[in-house]
């Protein structure tokens, strides 16, 4: 079975801290809240520690929605072979050429994910800045020698608006990050003439209540968007304790947002990531309505061995085509062990063309 991601809570940027939802890379701890603190000031805010509620065993979404058979199901290696060459039919997916200045298909992004305000989340907040761009450097540098006919495009995902346990003040069970927050990741991203990519988990607030806000930076030729359905609530419950989803007419929503902007304000296209790692997690694919001013690409968002990533990939990507796909990339041995590789990642059909390291 996939590992599941677990939840903890990190103090925030500001005069009064936030309670942050953060995904650890430990397995299945509980969703704790940390209480509310004063922040000293910016540059002393450090991730809070949080300890897993006491003895009793606890379980996560994701652990209990593969318990329902929302995980991709294992199939012996002949079965695999036959799955592919049918899928393989589907592709590649018939869409609008690429306008002047997309990036995809002529390139692919190799992005780092997280958060800066906790070192649980993903690299961009497990590591010094100086640290983490030498990383990514890195990243880039070994993806150009796999393939060197695909040019890499660097890029910095940040979580920017961060789904919560508790509902807060109006009751979203999510935290906004400040514009200052974002104007951090955009500087260490200027660094390398990389994108920057907003992740969005609504919790129970929406995209149209979400995307507004952040117009002022996808306004922005380097910004794109990226929307997480895990947390999103929209049938009910609490962010980590029920898996999330969104509908095409939810991902439409964010594309024709997108295309606004591209219009007008002139832009190059955007490119829209969609997380992906369940059955549900994303409704009625076949009426995502594509337009050349927004690349949609559906991430394979799961973690395990590499057989078990690829069965992922296979049943709920490849096998429901949408335009371009990704794939996920962990760090820590206890979620991707062995990690898939390079080579493992570019033999898959389609190619992924956006890779997500966590």
């Amino acid at each position: 079975m996939i590992l599941t991601r677990s939840l903890a809570f990190v103090a925030a940027l500001g005069a009064v801290a936030l309670p942050v939802l953060a995904q650890s890379t430990a397995p299945a701890t509980a969703v704790d809240t940390v209480p509310k603190a004063v922040a000293a000031k910016p540059a002393a805010v450090k991730p809070a520690a949080v300890k897993p509620a006491a003895a009793k065993k606890t379980t996560t979404a994701r652990q209990t929605s593969a318990g329902k058979g929302t995980k991709a199901p294992a199939v012996a290696v002949d079965s695999e072979a036959r799955l592919d060459s049918i899928y393989n039919l589907r592709w590649p997916v018939k869409g609008p050429e690429p306008l002047p200045g997309s990036i995809l298909p002529a390139k692919r992004i190799i992005a780092y994910y997280g958060n800066p305000l906790s070192r649980r989340m993903g690299v961009l907040g497990e590591y010094e800045p100086d640290h983490m761009l030498s990383m990514l450097d890195a990243e880039v540098k070994a993806w150009t020698l796999a393939d060197p006919s695909t040019p890499v495009q660097p890029a910095l995902h940040l979580i920017a608006v961060v789904a919560q346990a508790g509902p807060g003040s109006d009751g979203m069970y999510r935290a906004r990050m400040p514009d200052t927050l974002i104007e951090r990741v955009a500087s260490w991203a200027a660094r390398r003439n990389a994108l920057v990519f907003l992740d969005i988990q609504v919790g129970k607030s929406t995209l149209a209540q979400e995307l507004p806000r952040l117009e002022k930076f996808l306004s922005r030729p380097n910004f794109h968007l990226g929307i997480d359905p895990e947390f999103s609530m929209k049938n009910g419950g609490i962010p980590g304790k029920r898996i999330g989803t969104y509908d095409a007419e939810d991902i439409n929503y964010a594309s024709r947002f997108l295309q606004e902007l591209v219009t007008r304000y002139k832009l190059p296209p955007k490119v829209l990531v969609v997380h992906r790692f369940t059955r549900k997690g994303v409704t009625n694919t076949p009426n995502i309505t594509l337009d050349a001013r927004v690349q949609v690409v559906m991430h394979m968002d799961g973690f395990g061995s590499p057989r078990l990533k690829r069965a992922t990939f296979r049943s709920w990507i490849k096998a429901e085509p949408v335009q371009f796909v990704g794939w996920k990339q962990f760090y820590k041995p206890r979620n991707d062990n062995p990690r898939t590789t390079i080579a493992e990642i570019l033999r898959l059909n389609p190619r992924p063309l956006y890779i997500q390291y966590q």
